[in-house]
């Protein structure tokens, strides 16, 4: 079922969703293992979608970290709040991420370990990527690590505009295949 979901709202919006189905459990694992759970207090999401990283994030997090999540489709945006509706300390958003900061003023947070994100860069307008991934330098602590994925190297160039220091991994087992960029802050 989340399948044709995700693949109708890719028909609707093929530059805003960026692939034809949901990510797969492997490219879940890999977007999350450099993740020191234990000592995280604050992990932000980015493009959701149907939740696949979400999930993981919420089985291995401390009960006291704090999930934000932001989805600007509304049907995934409505898919999600249904499907974690009984969850504590996670937070999502119904708008864009370039919004961040004033989230993380309203909802008292002052320091992000993690940003994951499942945007589509390859297909986002150029300002829209240099806008957040200005924005998520400026969030993440010292140290702290955006963690995305991305079919192509494309962006390569651009994301390290603002993250030098980018370890890549590659996970076959996703439909298409794709790049895990875990760039470190180092501000």
């Amino acid at each position: 079922m989340k399948e044709i979901s995700f693949f109708l709202q890719y028909i609707k919006k093929p530059r805003n969703i960026g692939a034809i189905l949901p990510s797969t459990k492997y490219l879940g694992n890999k977007m999350i293992e450099d993740i020191d759970f234990k000592h995280t207090k604050c992990i932000i999401e980015y493009g959701p979608g149907t939740g696949v990283f979400t999930k993981k994030l919420l089985q291995n997090r401390d009960k006291n970290t704090i999930i934000m999540i932001f989805e600007c489709n509304y049907e995934f945006y409505n898919l999600l709040k249904d499907k974690f509706k009984l969850e504590e300390n996670l937070f999502i958003i119904h708008d864009s991420c370039e919004n961040v900061d004033k989230y993380l003023i309203r909802y008292e947070v002052n320091c992000v370990d993690y940003v994951i994100s499942g945007l589509p860069f390859a297909s986002l307008p150029e300002q829209v990527s240099d806008e957040i991934l200005k924005k998520t330098k400026s969030i993440l602590k010292k140290d702290g690590k955006f963690i995305t994925f991305q079919y192509t190297l494309l962006k390569t160039k651009l994301i390290k505009k603002y993250f030098k220091n980018i370890d890549l991994k590659r996970e076959f087992r996703n439909v298409p295949p794709a790049y895990i960029l875990s760039c470190i802050n180092c501000n």
